[in-house]
Order: C-alpha cells, then structure tokens, then sequence
C-alpha cells in the first residue's frame, strides 16, 4: 500500500464560511469519498456552556459544514458528549443555547448528545495498566466520514489543542476522562486510529492565546482548514501558531507508533507561511499547576477528583480561582 503524502487546503475566511468550505471540499474531491447514503459525523469543540470566541467552533461553522455536506449525502450527525469533567455540564442545553439544536429541523440532520447513546469499550495496555475507555458505538459502526472541527488554541495542560485532541470529547463519560487523562497521548492515538476515515476543518476564524482550553486571549486569525490527515493538521496549525510540535507530548508520542507528519511532503493548497500571524504561547497561574499534576498523575487524579477528599481540595482551589462553568456570570453572552 502506497501512503500519499497528506493533503491541506488553506484559505482566508473573507468569503465567509460556506463559500470557502466548497472550495475546500472541491480541492479535496469529497466526491470521491461520498456518495448518496453516505453517513457523515461532524465533530466539534464546545467546551463551554455557551459559544466563546476561541474556545469553541462557530456555530456559523458548523451550519455552513452541513450545508455543503448536504450537497453529497443527507445522512449528517453534529456529535458532542457531555463536557465538564469534575463540574460536568449537559452538551444537550450547549447544543440548544448556541442554536446547533435548531439545525435539526432546518436542514433534517440529527444532534446527538453521544453521552446517551450505546457504548462500546476498547482495551490496551501502556504503562503497565490495562486501559479501558468508553466510546460511542455509532463512531466506528457506522461512520463512512468523520469530520472533526477544533479551533487553534492553547491547552493549559497539554499545549494545544487542535483536531487530535478534539476527539478526547467523545469519551462518553466525563468522569472516566479524569481517570485516563495520565495516559492521554496513548488514548488519543488509538481513539484516532479508530476514527477512520476522518478529516479535518480547523475553524481558525479566531484562535486562543495565552491560556485555555475555556480561558484566554481570543485571537482574530480568519483562516480555515483542511486536511486528509489529523497528525498533519496539527503539526501544520502549530507552525501557524508559530510552536514546536514536537514539544506538544501527545503531538510527539506518534512517533512511538509510526513516522511523524514531514511538512516538506505535505501537499498544501497554497503557502501556509503567508498565514503565520500572531506567535501562541502558554503563561500558567499558580492556580493552573493542581490541576496540571492531576491530570499527569493517576494518584493525584483519584486525590483531586475520586476521595473523599476531593470536595474539600476544590472548595480550597475555588477561594483562590473563579470556576471555570459559571452558568449566571452576566458577561456569559453568546459571542460571534
């Protein structure tokens, strides 16, 4: 089996959305890979109870992608799983507050919150743990096209988070999230391989600085993205974003399992370097670093989020930092 180099298209949002995904699909020839019947899942980042700009996918993104998908098949599915972890949230009411929900009877697809739907469970070993992550059925038994649609920015915990990490939010259960979180870069990439075959559509109308994943420095960048393959994307919007992508561990950790994306093979639309604006960096607080070592830690991840003691860690945090979820903050209004 011949392996083609991966292929991304780039271009400036001064079009708007839809006009600039034809293009994109066009260059990509999605005709070749959908026909009538086909059954196409559309994944994006929303992180937070109502849209932020930086933190989540447009909602306007999301509509444009089911108006152009439709042109090849009818069968479309917006997915997202309850978001939260140790203060869990209902995707179903993100899904209603930034207009998603309304796509269903506008366009006849389906939104599904894969927190209520049938599991399976897969199972490996890494770091001499046997690993066992819940995962929606539907993803892998029934998908001919997985469309995963993340926004560049920054992860306080991870680096970044782009069109791989994007997938941790079809764990169906947020609380398992906690648990696994230590082996992330090992379960994001079976997750992946999984999901197959899958593309990327970054939303780079806004990036996000500074911090993140639900907090930062919006950054205006008007560009999107597409791409064949996930690795490539990433280690692209890196470059974009001007970081190392080797320095991203889960990024770094494919190596471990195949060759590393080589940007002097990858097939681009145009040169990506034009679209290099605004340097990304990360700056923690104090108040990021507990749950930091949680999320590396399996011991202080069980401490923080599983004992008994776990309330009284996050009553201590919270005198010092504002929670991320608050629901009746007056400046929590929808952002465009």
């Amino acid at each position: 089996m011949i392996n083609l180099p991966a292929r991304i298209f780039l271009q400036k949002l001064d079009l708007g959305y839809e006009a600039v995904l034809r293009e994109a699909f066009a260059w990509h020839n999605l005709g070749s890979r959908l026909k009538p019947g086909d059954s196409v899942f559309i994944k994006p980042n929303l992180t937070f109870p109502i849209y932020r700009r930086g933190v989540m996918t447009n909602p306007e993104c999301i509509e444009a992608i089911v108006r152009v998908v439709k042109d090849y098949t009818n069968r479309i599915t917006v997915v997202e799983a309850d978001s939260g972890g140790y203060n869990k949230f209902d995707i179903s009411a993100v899904f209603e507050k930034t207009g998603i929900k309304a796509l269903e009877q506008k366009y006849g697809i389906q939104v599904v919150n894969l927190s209520r739907l049938p599991k399976s469970t897969f199972e490996f070993n890494y770091k001499g743990r046997n690993l066992k992550v819940p995962f929606p059925a539907v993803l892998t038994e029934e998908c001919n096209l997985f469309l995963t649609v993340p926004v560049p920015k920054i992860h306080m915990n991870t680096g970044v988070s782009m069109s791989i990490k994007n997938q941790w939010g079809c764990i169906s259960e947020p609380s398992a999230r906690l648990d696994l979180h230590p082996f992330l870069e090992k379960i994001l990439y079976e997750i992946n391989k999984r999901l197959h075959p899958a593309m990327s559509i970054i939303d780079g109308r806004y990036g996000l600085n500074r911090s993140g994943p639900m907090e930062g420095d919006p950054v205006e960048l008007n560009w999107l993205m597409m791409a064949d393959d996930l690795y490539a994307a990433d280690f692209a919007c890196c470059h974009l974003m001007q970081i190392d992508p080797l320095r991203i561990y889960y990024l770094r950790y494919l190596e471990n399992e195949e060759s590393l994306p080589n940007m002097q093979e990858v097939v681009f639309s145009q040169d990506y370097r034009s679209f290099i604006k605004e340097k990304f960096y990360l700056r923690r607080l104090w108040t990021d670093y507990p749950g930091l070592m949680a999320f590396r830690s399996p011991s202080l991840a069980y401490l923080g989020y599983k004992s008994p003691l776990a309330d009284f860690f996050h009553w201590l945090l919270y005198l010092f930092r504002k929670p991320f979820y608050d629901y009746e903050a007056p400046n929590n209004t929808t952002q465009k």
